[in-house]
């Protein structure tokens, strides 16, 4: 099973630091992007902080997840982005908005779809596999915690 939790968090954490770097500088890119989704509840003053905090959250989100430090937070966190993710791609579906996914960057000019809710639904179960089993193989999370329990 260690096995499988290390092979899961390469994959999301990997994942994560691609998505991230792809969007990093092009801040204004992805925040044209968040206010295509047109979502009634966001308040347009929060976009230009968010289209700089998502990136960089992913980033980091996504070294703790590959390396296995904090393993079971880094994932339940990436677990919540990847749930949001898929209710905003949704609710751009179901409300007939032509908005591009955005998901790896400015590069990006898929049409949101319901083939990108299914993806970052499947990544919040793999997320969400992770906290149940984590750290998994080769993580920091096992080195610390045998460090401290060896003083």
């Amino acid at each position: 099973m260690s096995a499988a939790v290390f092979a899961a968090r390469v994959l999301v954490g990997g994942l994560l630091l691609v998505a991230g770097a792809l969007k990093i500088g092009h801040f204004d890119a992805l925040a044209s992007t968040i206010a295509s989704y047109r979502i009634p509840f966001l308040a347009p003053q929060l976009i230009a902080p968010l289209s700089v905090a998502i990136p960089l959250a992913e980033v980091v989100m996504g070294a703790y997840v590959l390396i296995g430090l904090y393993t079971r937070t880094a994932a339940a966190l990436a677990a919540a982005e990847f749930g949001i993710f898929a209710a905003a791609i949704a609710s751009v579906v179901l409300r007939g908005i032509p908005a591009s996914c955005g998901c790896f960057g400015p590069g990006d000019t898929r049409p949101a779809s319901w083939e990108e809710v299914a993806r970052d639904l499947a990544l919040a179960a793999v997320a969400a596999f992770i906290v149940w089993r984590a750290p998994g193989a080769l993580a920091l999370d096992r080195r610390i915690h045998t460090a401290e329990g060896e003083a």
